[in-house]
This record gives structure tokens, C-alpha cells and sequence, in this order.
């Protein structure tokens, strides 16, 4: 983050929050042209801190109600077998993240489905078949409190 300055940083949050946001309004917001707001974002983009533009959908109004983590541990720990898994399970629409971690399991999914009858699918026909699998411990979400998707800047 060295080779950002003040604006830089500025637009990236108004982005974070709203990334619907145009650059006219951004440059008004800014004080600055929309020429150079345009050229920023494209830097910004190009040097990759901008990943990609998205929405952020209501999970319920696309009828999906139940949010699982799910702790996976594998029964080896090779690199054929650790990216296997990661190039399976990225396959899997269920899936909305797939973090590896550190500790007791090996990696951590998120899984957004309808209900659990759609869970239960899900883990028996897709995730319960992948090779080297040892243990899954599911979490289902009753609340949520907080889900914010902007960093600190």
C-alpha cells in the first residue's frame, strides 16, 4: 500500500461501499476531474488492488436461507492431494469460499444452500465424494450480525 496516496486510499473506500458509484460522482465526492478518477481506477485495477466489481445479493431473496462452515480435515497433506481438493471444491456452486487454514483442520468452507434438506444433498453427493477426506464438522448459522465486505483502509 506504500505506492498509494490519500486519494488513492479515498477511492477505494467510496468503491468498497458503493461500487455502483460513477466516476463523476466519485470526482465530485474527491474534488477531483473525472479524468483523473477515471485514470486511477484503471491503475487501480490494472496494479490489481481492485480484484473485481461485484453486487452483493440478499442471501434470502435468492432463497439461500442456510449458511454452513464447514471444517474439512484430508487424510494427507501432499500437494497433489491439498490442491486437488481446492480444484474439487471450487467446483461446487455450494461453495462460496474456501479458505486453508492453520491448526486442528485443513480447511474451512463456506456453503450457502436452501435449507438443510439442499445441505444434506450437497454434503452427501458432492463433498462426501471427494477422495481423502477424513473429517467434515459443520457449523449452520442461526444469526448474523455482521458481514461486512469492506477492509479498513
Amino acid at each position: 500500500m506504500n505506492d498509494l496516496d490519500a486519494t488513492d486510499l479515498e477511492i477505494l473506500k467510496l468503491l468498497q461501499q458503493n461500487a455502483s458509484l460513477t466516476n463523476k460522482e466519485i470526482s465530485y465526492k474527491l474534488h477531483k476531474s473525472i479524468a483523473t478518477v477515471h485514470e486511477r481506477i484503471r491503475r487501480l485495477k490494472d496494479q490489481g488492488y481492485i480484484k473485481r466489481v461485484v453486487a452483493i445479493l440478499d442471501s434470502k431473496k435468492i432463497n439461500r436461507n442456510l449458511i454452513a462452515f464447514s471444517h474439512v480435515l484430508l487424510n494427507d497433506h501432499t500437494a497433489n492431494t491439498l490442491n486437488g481438493f481446492e480444484a474439487e471444491v471450487a467446483k461446487f456452486p455450494e461453495v462460496m469460499e474456501c479458505f486453508q487454514m492453520t491448526g486442528t483442520f485443513d480447511f474451512i468452507l463456506r456453503i450457502a444452500t436452501s435449507d438443510m434438506e439442499a445441505y444434506h444433498h450437497f454434503y452427501r453427493n458432492k463433498l462426501a465424494t471427494l477422495p481423502n477426506i477424513t473429517t467434515v464438522q459443520s457449523f449452520f448459522v442461526l444469526s448474523e450480525t455482521k458481514s461486512d465486505t469492506a477492509y479498513p483502509l
